[in-house]
C-alpha cells in the first residue's frame, strides 16, 4: 500500500494464500466496511492512483482486477472476476472449482461506478465511462458515455455541455 493511501480501520483486506498481490495506489481512499479478498483464482488486485472505494463494496481477486487513476466506486458494489464451474451434475458446485478466466476486470481512468453495481469476469470499462446505479456489467463498456441496466447497455454519450440543476 502506498503510504499516501488511506484504508479505514473498519475495512477488511484479506491476504492471498496463493500469492495474489493487492496493490493500493497513491492517495487512494478505501472506506469503512469495504472487503478486498484474494479468492477464486490467482489474479492480482491493482488499484491505481486517487481511487475511491465507498462503503460496503466487495472486490474478489479471482482472475484479476485493475483500476486506472481516478476511479470512483459507489457504495455496495461487487467486483467479481471469477465464475464457479457448474457443468457436472454428479458433484456439488462447490467442488467443481472455477471456470476458465474471461480476462478479469479492467477499469480504465476516470470512471464512475454508481451504487450497487455488479461487475463480472471479462468486463472492461473504458476511460470516462459512467455506470448507472444497480447495473450489471458483463462485457466491454465504451468510454466517455453513460451506461446502465441489467444487462448494462449504452444510454448516452457524455459531452462538454453543462448539466442542468
Amino acid at each position: 500500500m502506498d503510504p499516501t493511501a488511506h484504508v479505514s480501520p473498519d475495512a477488511r483486506i484479506l491476504p492471498s494464500s496463493r500469492g495474489s498481490r493487492i496493490v493500493i495506489g497513491p492517495r487512494t481512499q478505501i472506506y469503512e466496511f469495504v472487503v478486498i479478498k484474494a479468492v477464486g483464482g490467482s489474479g492480482d488486485i491493482i488499484i491505481g492512483e486517487e481511487c475511491y472505494i465507498n462503503p460496503h463494496s466487495t472486490l474478489y481477486s479471482g482472475n484479476g482486477i485493475r483500476f486506472g487513476r481516478l476511479v470512483l466506486i459507489g457504495p455496495g458494489c461487487m467486483i467479481v472476476p471469477t465464475n464457479h464451474a457448474i457443468a457436472r451434475l454428479d458433484m456439488p458446485i462447490r467442488q467443481q472449482g472455477f471456470m476458465p478466466s474471461r480476462g478479469g476486470v479492467v477499469i480504465e481512468d476516470d470512471v464512475w461506478v454508481g451504487a450497487n453495481v455488479t461487475i463480472l469476469d471479462g468486463s472492461y470499462i473504458e476511460a470516462g465511462a459512467v455506470i448507472a446505479a444497480g447495473s450489471v456489467v458483463a462485457g466491454r463498456v465504451g468510454g466517455r458515455a453513460v451506461w446502465g441496466g441489467n444487462p448494462c447497455r449504452f444510454i448516452r454519450a457524455r459531452d462538454n455541455q453543462q448539466e442542468g440543476n
